[in-house]
Order: structure tokens, then sequence, then C-alpha cells
């Protein structure tokens, strides 16, 4: 609730802590000013909302290439919105040649980032890390997912509910090839998870370490 003016000159202002996404705003007035006649003006400021989409059928996927090969990602930060009626797909994906890769997942309308480091004789207290959050994902409502990784630490979030974790150190020797796909994983893939089915829906601002894909992919 805002209170308003007491008179017929002033204004109230105020300012949102946190940033607003909407088509509408409803305002309903609680109460009026006793001591004068009905009324109500208001006017709403906000920034300009930028949104770059893309849809996926089920049988394709978004194919992000790096300008090199870095056999060591030290800082990683990837986030995207989405919006499916289907309860199971890959969201994203990034293979190595020794098994590692890492996997954004839809099961079950919940999203499960599993963290495999392939080789369990090198790595066989940490070999993979499987961490689940959300639920109900597949209402065909705009979720958001946000991944950063920096050194041995992960925070994986959705919908403003974060998961933070520390790996044993491994993660930091993850060998992983220059391509990251988007909604599938392409063939062949070397990390034995064919079966698993491509994602069936929409993404919304695809940004990899501030880099905008989906305007990367019409651009080129």
């Amino acid at each position: 609730a805002f209170s308003g003016n007491t008179n017929a000159d002033s204004v109230i202002y105020y300012k949102l802590q946190h940033s607003i996404k909407a088509r509408f705003l409803r305002f309903v007035p609680l109460d009026w000013n006793p001591n004068g006649r009905i009324g109500m003006r208001i006017e709403v400021y906000g920034c300009t909302y930028r949104s770059e989409v893309v849809g996926f059928d089920g049988k394709s996927c978004l194919i992000y290439t790096f300008n090199q090969k870095l056999m060591s990602v030290l800082k990683d930060v990837i986030s995207l919105k989405f919006k499916t009626m289907q309860s199971d797909g890959i969201l994203l994906h990034r293979e190595g040649q020794n098994g590692d890769h890492i996997t954004l997942e839809l099961i079950k309308g919940k999203l499960s980032l599993l963290i495999n480091l392939g080789d369990t004789k090198t790595h066989p207290s940490n070999a993979q890390i499987n961490i689940t959050l959300g639920s109900l994902l597949d209402d065909q409502h705009w979720h958001s997912v946000l991944i950063e990784h920096f050194n041995n630490q992960v925070n994986f979030t959705v919908d403003k509910h974060t998961h933070h974790f520390h790996t044993k150190g491994e993660f930091n020797y993850l060998d992983l090839d220059y391509k990251l796909s988007f909604g599938g994983i392409p063939v062949p893939a070397k990390s034995g998870t064919l079966s698993r089915r491509n994602f069936h829906g929409c993404f919304e601002n695809i940004y990899y370490n501030g880099m905008n894909i989906i305007d990367l992919a019409k651009r080129h």
C-alpha cells in the first residue's frame, strides 16, 4: 500500500526496491482523503525491457561455438528464461573429450543441474553432482535460470531460489569442448546421453558470459 498526498499540489514519490516485469498494472484505491474530494493521479516510470525469444520444436538445438577452445573454465555465468508445456527436455549441454559434461535438464517438471567429471578413477569422491530445483515448471509460464561457476563454487538459481554448493576442486579442471548447446544435445554425443529428450518450448534472453546468444544467432 502507498500513501498519497493530502493536498492538491504536492507529489509523493516511491522508488521500488526490486524491479518488476509486467505487461499491466492495476491500482486499487483503499481509502480516500476524508478532507478532500475523491481523485487519483498516478505516473509510473520504468525502463525498456529487451526480449529476444527463440522457439524449439523438440528436434532442434542452438549451438554456440567459442572463438577458441578453452581447456579450463574458471568462471562461467549462464542465464536464460524458458517456458514449456513438456515435463522433460534438455535446456543446455556442454561436454568434453573424456566424458566430462554439464547438463541442465527438465525432468518431470523439475530442473536438474548435472555436473559429471567423467573419469571416476581420477575423481572417485566427487565424480558426479546432481542438484534439483523447482517444481511444476512445465506450466507454460516464464521461469528464470541462473548458473554461476567460479573456481569450485557454483550458484544455481531457479526463480530466485538459489542453491549454493562447492566442489572439491576437480571442477576447476573440467576438460570441456568449445561448444555449448541449448535446447538439446547435438549428435554424436560423447557422454552417452542420446536417449534424453530435446527441449520443446521457448527460450528468452540467453546470455553466456555477457554474450547475447539469440542475438548472435539472428545476426550470424
